[in-house]
């Protein structure tokens, strides 16, 4: 067994004349917790059919322990599970029979069924709720039995796709927890997500944009390779005020998080008394204006820049 549990190798995948995943190559080492991050549209569905095997790439090939996706899609599916955006659960079932069935489909043997399932009614928290149908569960719930479905049958790799969408923040916690854990016992997980602010959680993670892979690495060195400096300036009207900001000489890049406008600027100190004197000789009040590390998203925003 190598290092490397999944290779992409220029993999891409349109749709008549729509280029969903753009020649991507990437590499995920054994036992890593890797992040496909990116907004709506990027593609990351996409990416993560064509490893699972249930989506033929247009070009290019993936391998996961070393089996060819393009060339043997079925092969890669023993030791994987894959969990959609919209798990195939049967809402007619209980979560125990939701469970059976998707051991059975796995062909785990009836007897190591009881100790598996009550591992994984432990670290989900849903021990409680075997016997309620699946219809009858919260969001969070739902998630945390697809996650327990999909690994009834103890695989080596793991891909998620989007498994915090619309979950409580309780139940986003519970599901990473899950998650950490699997990584800890040595499965390779990859998990795409929206959500900027679940960047940091993986140890390596590449950003998706329009298809394509336009940065990778650990969280620590994108945060690192960031250009500048970042003043987080809170001021009313918000975008007025980044139209102002826009036209400084000191000024990178003005985008509005929320209430606030993150400036990226060549040097913080020096730059923030021009920036509150230029607001003010425009009529704009400004509340606050402070120094602040950037995030992930704003590195991000960087990466992309000039990319439509």
């Amino acid at each position: 067994m190598t290092e490397t549990a999944i290779r992409v190798e220029r993999l891409a995948r349109r749709f008549d004349s729509i280029t969903a995943v753009d020649g991507i190559s990437f590499d995920v080492r054994r036992g890593e917790l890797f992040g496909i991050v990116g907004p709506d549209g990027a593609g990351k569905t996409t990416l993560l059919r064509m490893l699972a095997g249930v989506l033929r790439p247009t070009s290019g090939d993936a391998l996961l322990d070393q089996v060819s996706v393009a060339r043997h899609p079925e092969r890669v599916k023993h030791e994987i599970a894959y969990m959609s955006q919209r798990f195939g659960l049967y809402a007619d079932l209980t979560v125990r029979e939701n469970l059976d069935f998707y051991a059975d489909l796995y062909r785990v043997p009836r007897r190591e069924r009881p100790e598996r399932f009550e591992r994984l009614f432990q670290f989900s928290g849903l021990g409680p709720f075997q016997d309620r149908l699946a219809a009858k569960l919260s969001g969070g719930m739902k998630q945390k039995l697809g996650l327990s479905c999909a690994l009834v049958h103890e695989p080596a790799l793991l891909l998620l796709d989007e498994p915090t969408f619309g979950v409580d923040p309780i139940s986003r916690r519970d599901l990473w927890i899950i998650i950490h854990e699997r990584v800890a016992a040595g499965v390779t997980v990859v998990v795409s997500t929206s959500y900027m602010d679940e960047a940091e959680r993986f140890d390596r993670l590449g950003f998706l944009y329009a298809g394509r892979l336009i940065a990778l690495d650990t969280p620590l060195q994108l945060l690192r390779e960031f250009k500048g400096e970042m003043l987080a300036v809170a001021a009313r009207p918000i975008r007025e005020a980044r139209e102002i900001c826009e036209r400084l000489p000191d000024a990178r890049r003005a985008v509005v998080f929320g209430d606030k406008l993150h400036l990226t600027v060549p040097s913080a100190n020096e730059a923030a008394p021009r920036v509150r004197a230029a607001l003010a000789d425009a009529g704009i009040e400004v509340v606050q204006i402070e120094p602040i590390a950037p995030s992930l998203e704003d590195v991000f925003v960087e990466r992309t820049e000039g990319k439509e």
